[in-house]
């Protein structure tokens, strides 16, 4: 085998580890929403209340990240994700056998502390194994995880809830994300590391303004993503009565469509040069999709189910090119520290999300409080940083 056959051949399977690792920790991270009616009902919680301890692991993610990606450009990937994988694991089989609301709530937010490390160290190994011409691509592969995480998420809490409780439920991304710290220890290889060319090179990303803006512009585009992903499932069984498990199903075979949106983005952003052109494009859809389902509400159960699905696939498809930017913005020795940046922002906003939206639901309805939302991405749009855009 040639050295670049050997090349290529290595940084596919990293792309594959770091899908698996990261899906796994999504199915915890971003997966327990799907248990919001059983939490309710076991519990006795109203909406914020619940919708406040599901995105208790997002708080642990927001903690944490920013000093998980500086091990990573420290330590390298591998070891960073291999302990990230195990005490996340660890984290959720607490979460599922301790007993009472504070443990569970705690042992959330330990587990979103040690999925953090995955959440920068993952992008960092991806993108320093491929090219300018292809990150696109794989970044976007790469952030398909959260689709799948949150695609297995709906497909297998809902009806393991039903069957045997909340808690129970837990045990599934537990399992899941314990396999795949096997996984990463075993297979997955960090970028060669090349030395600084010139001091410049190891110098602060953030003299500019640029990498700024995309991390604020990425942050407000969390917001229709995270109304979509935490109170779909709410939305179609309180208001359009459908079952949890039926509603599960639809917004499982949504996943695998937000999945292919994120991976055709990446390749129009290859293809056009630019990351933010089709970023700022997206943000103006994910605010057209909001509508929609506002609109729905109030005319038909089935526009609104078009607007749900909507949003939930235009919502998830400009993450990648965040994250692409970000590094390549960063360059190779602030990467992972700029990441962590990144998706400290993203989750910042995201922790903010569900207990706002479901506080604003009861006073608003839901169609003011969605057409509210709308106004987020729309503010994405303007700070998106187009003009002057170069990737290297």
């Amino acid at each position: 085998m040639t050295e670049t056959a050997d090349r290529t051949r290595r940084r596919w399977l990293v792309l594959a580890v770091a899908v698996a690792g990261q899906a796994a920790t999504s199915t915890l991270v971003y997966g327990l929403p799907f248990l919001i009616p059983a939490l309710r009902a076991a519990e006795g919680l109203d909406l914020a209340q619940a919708g406040g301890i599901t995105v208790a692991p997002v708080l642990g993610v927001l903690v944490a990240l920013i000093a998980w990606g500086a091990a990573a450009d420290r330590f390298g990937e591998r070891v960073v994700m291999t302990i990230g994988m195990t005490g996340t694991g660890v984290g959720a089989l607490a979460a599922a056998l301790l007993p009472g609301i504070p443990a569970l709530a705690a042992s959330l937010v330990v587990a979103g502390v040690f999925s953090a490390s995955i959440s920068a160290a993952s992008g960092r190994a991806v993108l320093g194994w491929f090219g300018p011409t292809e990150r696109g691509l794989a970044m976007g592969i790469r952030q398909t995880c959260q689709p799948i995480g949150v695609g297995i998420a709906a497909l297998a809490l809902p009806p393991a809830a039903g069957a045997f409780g909340y808690r129970a439920a837990l045990l599934v991304p537990a399992a899941l994300c314990l396999v795949c710290a096997v996984l990463v220890a075993l297979a997955l290889l960090d970028p060669p590391r090349q030395p600084a060319k010139s001091v410049a090179a190891t110098r602060s990303p953030y003299r500019g303004g640029r990498l700024v803006r995309v991390h604020l512009a990425s942050a407000l585009l969390v917001v229709p993503q995270f109304v979509a992903g935490t109170f779909a499932l709410t939305y179609l069984v309180s208001e359009q009565d459908w079952s949890p498990v039926a509603a599960g199903a639809l917004l499982a075979a949504v996943q695998a469509l937000g999945a292919a949106g994120r991976i055709g983005a990446g390749v129009w952003s290859d293809r056009v040069a630019s990351r933010m052109r089709p970023m700022r494009t997206i943000a103006a859809g994910a605010a057209l999709a909001l509508v929609l389902w506002a609109v729905g509400d109030q005319v038909a159960p089935w526009l609104a189910a078009v607007g749900l699905v909507a949003t939930m696939v235009i919502s998830v498809t400009d993450n990648g090119l965040g994250f692409t930017a970000t590094a390549e913005l960063a360059g190779p020795f602030w990467a992972g520290r700029a990441l962590g940046i990144q998706n400290t922002g993203q989750n910042a906003v995201a922790l903010a999300v569900a207990p706002v939206f479901g506080a604003l639901v009861p006073t608003a309805g839901w169609v003011w409080a969605l057409l509210i939302a709308a106004v987020v991405p729309v503010a994405a749009m303007a700070l998106t940083p187009v003009k002057g855009e170069e990737i290297g």
